[in-house]
């Protein structure tokens, strides 16, 4: 998995997403772009209709690397495909090992 999917941060780790809503379930399906560009491609059940692909994609981070909801932030993209979600209380070395091979 590309290392610039994840950046270190002072509050934590921002990981680069690019949602793909309307899918039959939400689950990760690769790597959209590559080098300092590729995001996490996730498709997300959830409509992107008042938030709730947003809010879908919270729960499965939180719920992917192991932390409260609350420790999920999306600070860029909430209404395009391209997004950037702060993940608190998590450092890059464990948020690579939670990620897929």
């Amino acid at each position: 998995m590309s290392m610039a999917i994840l950046r270190e941060v002072a509050d934590g780790v921002t990981l680069a997403v690019r949602a793909q809503p309307g899918a039959r379930k939400t689950a990760i399906v690769g790597v959209y772009g590559e080098g300092n560009s590729a995001q996490l491609k996730i498709a997300v059940q959830a409509p992107p209709v008042e938030g709730r692909a947003n809010e879908a994609l919270v729960a499965f981070l939180a719920k992917m690397f192991g932390i409260p909801k609350s420790s999920v932030e999306l600070v860029n993209g909430e209404l395009s495909r391209s997004k950037v979600f702060l993940l608190r209380r998590i450092t890059v070395q464990d948020a690579q090992l939670k990620l897929p091979r």
